[in-house]
């Protein structure tokens, strides 16, 4: 079914607003899921609420965290989340990288535990909007097997990066260093659909098609992602002093228990470098030119990254947010949750 974009954000806020969020903190969350959804990443939209609403009622995501920000250096920083809710805690310290590399040029905050954060694409935009350059990592379940290993020690680690144009408009990229997200294999459950066979394997390693045989995911281009997901968990765990590898928290596995993930988010100022005027031009001939490419066989054209997303996102606007009918039925029911998530194998049918 259809909704449109601020019905979807309200219904959202007040099923996590019931679950025990602050009014503050539950607008938020549900403005980043709504971002996600609005742009088709629909495995960090709003199937994701039932399961934080569990969790925020079973006491696993603090509802009054003590936020404490600690400037180690002129452009260096951490964000001590009190294993609040993830968005919140990521979207402020995105406000301060922001002021330092306003001031410093540079700057690199890391966000110390916290939840499950969603969709990065929304941090990264919030440098982007302030003619930033943002860059954003973060740790997640252990589910990935890596190159030549036959059980997971990472997670889908993903890293995002944005950098304004002219007009609003900006290049930017939201991946998972895994051929797919888990929230990927979710959703493709939640709609009964098959997925690629290059997406995971199977309990015997073997390629899976049926998302509901899926035992674990696989890294992108072999090595090449083995190597990024590595990257990623020792710039959001081990610099920050956290669990890692293997050691980071299951988003399932006890949901009364906080789970100390981190996040670092990186903010250049292009000012500081070449000029913003300058690297803006230069950003947007970058897509026009991209545009203007040959498209290959069975493509229309060539798309900047995160122009077909953005494209997205005005079309919801004018024709209403795409979701499942049973979560909208549970969006607007009166239940928190219906216990589904709590000491759940993320891979179980």
């Amino acid at each position: 079914m259809r909704i449109v974009k601020q019905e979807l954000k309200d219904i959202m806020q007040n099923k996590l607003h019931k679950a025990g969020l602050t009014e503050s903190h539950a607008e938020t969350v549900a403005d980043v899921l709504v971002h996600a959804d609005a742009r088709g990443i629909h495995s960090h939209g709003a199937m994701r609420v039932e399961y934080y609403a569990e969790r925020i009622a079973k006491g696993g995501i603090n509802a009054a965290p003590d936020f404490k920000f600690d400037k180690t250096g002129p452009c260096t920083a951490t964000f001590d989340g009190d294993n609040g809710a993830g968005h919140v805690a990521a979207k402020l310290a995105m406000d301060e990288a922001i002021k330092m590399a306003k001031e410093n040029g540079i700057a690199a905050v890391g966000v110390r535990r916290i939840s499950h954060s969603g969709a990065l694409s929304y941090f990264v935009q919030q440098a982007a909007k302030e003619k930033l350059i943002g860059i954003s990592v973060c740790q997640s379940d252990p589910m990935v097997v890596p190159f030549g290993g036959a059980e997971p020690y990472y997670g889908t680690n993903p890293i995002a990066f944005a950098a304004p144009g002219n007009d609003g408009n900006f290049i930017q990229f939201d991946m998972a260093t895994t051929v797919q997200a888990w929230g990927k294999i979710l959703h493709a459950r939640s709609k009964n659909e098959q997925i690629p066979d290059t997406w995971a394997v199977n309990e015997n390693g073997e390629p899976a098609t049926d998302p509901f045989d899926v035992r674990a995911l696989l890294p992108i281009a072999g090595p090449k992602g083995y190597g990024l997901m590595m990257m990623v968990d020792i710039l959001s765990g081990v610099l920050l002093g956290l669990p890692f590898g293997n050691k980071v928290s299951s988003m399932y596995h006890d949901l009364t228990e906080h789970r100390n993930l981190g996040q670092l988010h990186i903010v250049i100022n292009p000012e500081f470098f070449t000029g913003i005027n300058g690297f803006m031009d230069n950003i947007s001939q970058t897509m026009e030119d991209l545009n203007h490419l040959k498209p290959a066989p069975g493509f229309d054209r060539v798309s900047y990254p995160g122009q077909r997303s953005a494209e997205r996102e005005k079309k919801y606007e004018e024709e209403g947010i795409e979701i499942v009918d049973d979560i909208y039925e549970y969006l607007i029911s009166d239940a928190i949750h219906h216990d589904a998530y709590d000491q759940k194998d993320p891979f179980a049918k």
